[in-house]
């Protein structure tokens, strides 16, 4: 008899290590195989160290195919067109179809640039979601610094992912100060969040106070519950929005450089499949991160749907971080290994979130368990050594992926000690 199929759908950071944990956990009663659109993993923290040429791409690349096949993962890198989980099949970028057992969906998100008029790479601001996109925004910023002038950061209406947008306009700053240009270069900050640290998390720790310490100090204005309405070639036009969702103030904010992050989407791969999909087209999922409907299918990682956190005058959604995305992994490969033995799936992931933001010359971290509020570690702070820190994870993690590894001993043991745990413990009630 053949070994059941369990595909990996995706090979970005949650794609990639859920491969590794789950062919771990499985320990041979399973096939696993991946299905990416492309061959190589990129550290994506790392896009706004790209984007000022404080790295090279190659230096945060891995190229999967000899890693997998190491591990006993079979591989195939022309993507996915359509899942059909009726049928349990994929329809395949060559024309041809595979069958799964079990689908575990990491695609990642789409990048909404289009929801925007003039947003984007193919438009007038550059973007560091993905790494060739942080390679094309070097390339402009050097131009930019040829010719200084104005600088506009952010993230728009819908976007999920703002610890990216507050790195790089601070990047930026520290950047432009080692060029002996930041005199020359008026930057503001446009977010949809309400206010500055909110985070999409409606904040944790002080990150408010934090943030807006860093910003003033660093001579960065900033517009929260913005709307940006659209953006030609130097000029964006922004709406601020008041609690109650009039328009508050119009801003015309000219930029000789501008990245903002974009709302996100589900692929097309998955958009708009009933009982698979919300409206947006990101992943249903139980506490187990498998999908109500369709029982086979698991998901994790930027791909699920989480609802926001509360309402805001502007939309804003909830981040997936690298941390709360590796326990989704780990309550995955768990749960899969139950089913093989004819068990129910039971184990939760923690959805504790972790996080550096670097600035070049310091950052903030901070502790949230959970992610979502209420929590029981609520915990901010900042220093030079969040760069140091982000930098040693860096290193760290890429050397766990080129490994082929999830989770080595002693990271394990270190985050007991800490007291962050992966999988959710449970507590019995008082008697």
């Amino acid at each position: 008899m053949s070994l059941p199929r369990i595909i990996v759908l995706g090979a970005g950071l949650g794609g990639t290590i859920a491969a590794y944990e789950i062919r771990e956990a499985t320990k041979g009663r399973a096939e696993v195989m991946v299905v990416s659109d492309t061959d190589d993993y990129w550290f994506v923290p790392s896009n706004p160290w790209v984007a000022v040429r404080w790295r090279e791409p190659d230096a945060i690349r891995v190229h999967l195919p000899p890693v997998m096949k190491k591990r006993g993962i079979g591989f195939i890198n022309v993507g996915c067109t359509r899942v059909h989980p009726t049928e349990n099949r994929l329809d395949l970028g060559d024309g041809s179809m595979m069958m799964y057992d079990y689908l575990v969906i990491a695609t990642g998100p789409e990048l909404a640039f289009d929801e925007v008029k003039g947003l984007g790479p193919d438009g007038h601001t550059v973007s560091v979601c993905r790494t060739d996109h942080a390679s094309h925004a070097a390339d402009d910023f050097d131009a930019f610094c040829a010719n200084p002038g104005p600088i506009v950061v952010g993230a728009a209406q819908g976007a999920s992912c703002f610890g990216p947008a507050y790195e790089f306009a601070l990047i930026l700053d520290t950047e432009l100060r080692k060029r002996k240009i930041r005199d020359q270069v008026p930057m503001t900050f446009v977010t949809s969040e309400p206010y500055i640290g909110h985070l999409g998390l409606d904040g944790v720790g002080d990150t408010k106070g934090l943030l807006e310490s860093e910003m003033r100090n660093r001579h960065i204005k900033w517009v929260t519950n913005a709307r940006i309405t659209g953006v030609d070639d130097g000029m964006m036009h922004v709406e601020e929005v008041a609690e109650d969702g009039t328009v508050k103030k119009a801003h015309d904010l000219p930029f000789g450089y501008s990245m903002i992050l974009p709302a996100f989407r589900g692929v097309k791969a998955v958009f708009g499949i009933e009982g698979l999909t919300n409206p947006r087209g990101f992943i249903l999922a139980d506490k187990h991160q498998r999908n109500p409907n369709f029982k086979n299918i698991y998901s994790l990682g930027v791909c699920v749907a989480i609802p926001p956190i509360g309402p805001t005058p502007v939309p804003v959604g909830v981040p997936k971080t690298g941390f709360m995305i590796e326990s989704m992994v780990t309550a995955v490969a768990h749960n899969l290994a139950s089913e093989l033995d004819g068990k129910d799936p039971c184990e939760i992931p923690s959805w504790n979130a972790v996080c550096l933001a670097d600035f070049g010359d310091g950052g903030v971290a901070f502790v949230a368990q959970p992610q979502i509020p209420p929590r029981n570690v609520n915990w901010a702070s900042q220093g030079k050594w969040v760069h140091l820190a982000k930098v040693g994870f860096e290193k760290y993690f890429i050397h766990k992926v080129r490994s082929g590894t999830s989770e080595p001993l002693y990271e394990k043991l270190a985050l007991q000690v800490l007291g962050i745990n992966k999988l959710k413990q449970t507590t019995k009630g008082a008697a």
